[in-house]
């Protein structure tokens, strides 16, 4: 097939598909190796394999607070053009149209009221978290965990509720930063798994990334950074994207952290460490990052950044500085450089996990909870499910995951201080 993202080769019969794909779906779910299955929804099965595929997906924001939440989202600002691109479909009494965060959490459904109430029994509702690890295979879901455009065809989804629907999503990024912000999706029956669909979906997303950098202040002396949640950072400057290698996204860091200035000496302690200097090699590494970003960019005596930094750990510390949790946690795809061993490296990791961490446990807001136990940082964290099950009221969906994941953990830490403490002994 050309386009592996499409759901059905031209001419394959949907109905034998469905079956086909079924039967794969069943023997995944029994343990054993499931037939021919598209690689992608293979790969996301694996992925969802801890979900119950008879559960709904949990409703994590509702009322006041959806409210709030969205109005203050960046996909607000483009709600009027996914409106007038999808709006005819999503009334035309068979489709629906969503738009869903980074998290996956749903913010706006729209469509024919007898749609929307089929979709309802299965939570597909505003407010409602359809990211992978709660929702299983599913088109926003995937869209994101791929960062990738996506069709899912009825039975390639994982939970059972949603097989009879077939759904096309595609990723939307800040067209600064490259930080993404969330999907567009159009959801209907099986008439869906045609190449129109996604090619739709495909260039909304794209007018929607148009759009909000139309609407953005000019900034051409700027840089932006991603290191957040990759063990390699991205920079887009002077219109071009640059993926860097780890040493040298590690010294990218480090003059991030210190905008004004760092001398040599001061930059091996922090790469390397205190017995480990090495000034032959870091100044053949800086040499190197000054080609891959432009000489223009990189001062030496000291080595420091000359153009502005736009840089996605950055924007988590002052989000939480003005007190946005929530857009904190959005702009949160996972730790800084989490595989870097750097000294420098690791504290300002664990500097801000620390206080974003700091911040979900204060706040006790179950939604950013939920999203902060959804991340590598929180998914071990104790803490954190304690305190989400704690927030959750009784009879709420999440909540007995929470409970039992805080069991698990707590039997978990029992026995590595059992085990700790009989090494001592011994």
């Amino acid at each position: 097939m050309a386009d592996p993202w499409l759901a059905l080769e031209f001419g394959a019969d949907p109905a034998e598909r469905i079956a086909q794909v079924g039967a794969a779906h069943e023997a995944f779910l029994a343990g054993t190796e499931p037939g021919r299955v598209r690689e992608v929804v293979r790969l996301s099965w694996q992925r969802s394999a801890l979900v119950d595929p008879e559960v709904a997906p949990p409703v994590e924001l509702t009322d006041d607070a959806l409210e709030g939440y969205r109005a203050a989202h960046p996909l607000a600002r483009v709600l009027p053009l996914f409106r007038d691109l999808l709006g005819g479909i999503a009334q035309d009494g068979a489709h629906l149209m969503a738009v869903c965060d980074a998290h996956g959490r749903l913010l706006w459904v729209e469509g024919h009221p007898g749609v929307l109430r089929h979709a309802e029994r299965m939570n597909f509702v505003p407010g409602a978290r359809w990211d992978e690890a709660h929702a299983g295979t599913n088109a926003p879901g995937t869209a994101l965990a791929c960062d990738h455009s996506v069709q899912i065809f009825a039975t390639e989804h994982f939970s059972r509720r949603v097989q009879r629907w077939t759904c096309a999503a595609a990723p939307i990024h800040d067209p600064a930063t490259g930080r993404l912000l969330g999907a567009v999706d159009i959801t209907g029956g099986d008439h869906l798994a045609h190449p129109q669909s996604l090619a739709l979906v495909r260039a909304t997303a794209r007018a929607a990334e148009a759009q909000l950098a139309a609407a953005r202040p000019a900034e051409p002396d700027a840089i932006a950074v991603r290191a957040l949640g990759r063990d390699e950072a991205e920079v887009r400057v002077g219109g071009r994207t640059v993926r860097l290698g780890r040493r040298h996204s590690e010294l990218l860091v480090l003059l991030l952290d210190h905008p004004g200035g760092r001398t040599g000496e001061q930059l091996g302690l922090d790469l390397y460490g205190d017995d480990r200097l090495h000034p032959v090699t870091l100044r053949a590494e800086l040499s190197r990052l000054r080609r891959a970003l432009g000489a223009e960019l990189l001062d030496s005596r000291p080595y420091r950044l000359r153009a502005r930094v736009r840089a996605d750990f950055q924007t988590v510390t002052e989000l939480l500085e003005r007190g946005e949790v929530a857009g904190a946690l959005d702009a949160y795809p996972g730790s800084l450089l989490p595989s870097s061993d750097a000294p420098g490296v690791a504290r300002l990791r664990r500097l801000v996990d620390g206080q974003l961490r700091a911040a979900v446990l204060a706040g006790g807001d179950p939604a950013a909870l939920a999203a902060w136990t959804a991340t590598p940082a929180g998914t071990d964290d104790l803490s954190a499910w304690q305190a989400l099950a704690r927030a959750l009221p009784p009879g709420a969906p999440r909540r007995p995951l929470a409970l039992a994941r805080a069991r698990q953990l707590g039997i978990e830490y029992d026995l590595g201080r059992a085990t700790s403490l009989q090494r001592r002994g011994n």
